[in-house]
């Protein structure tokens, strides 16, 4: 179900080892979405203290394992490029996706293994 025909898409979030589906609207946001079904992206840290969406704190990243969209703000750029969680406040759904909130981060969460340079 990855068309724009019915403007829904489907939206896997694992929280650990729970699994939610949420049928979302074409183009939502996906820190928007996460908070409104209760899907908190952020730690207890940063659950108060964050940018409220605009891309400058990296509190609410998440690990999208598949249906990633292109990154189109620099910060998310970078957190794409270099293995760091994705800003959910900055993926826009377009198709189908799933994501893993991330539960091991104090801050922001580490990279990812595959992504380091030698």
């Amino acid at each position: 179900m990855d068309t724009v025909d019915n403007a829904t898409h489907l939206l896997t979030v694992w929280q650990g080892d729970t699994r939610h589906v949420l049928r979302v609207p074409h183009g939502a946001n996906l820190r928007r979405i996460l908070l409104d079904a209760g899907l908190s992206p952020y730690t207890a840290l940063t659950q108060r203290a964050n940018c409220g969406g605009r891309g400058l704190c990296a509190t609410c990243g998440v690990r999208i394992a598949a249906g990633a969209p292109e990154p189109r703000h620099w910060h998310d750029a970078l957190a794409a490029r270099w293995g760091y969680p994705r800003l959910s406040c900055q993926v826009m759904i377009t198709h189908d996706l799933t994501v893993r909130l991330v539960a091991d981060k104090w801050l922001w969460g580490g990279r990812e293994d595959g992504n380091r340079d030698e």
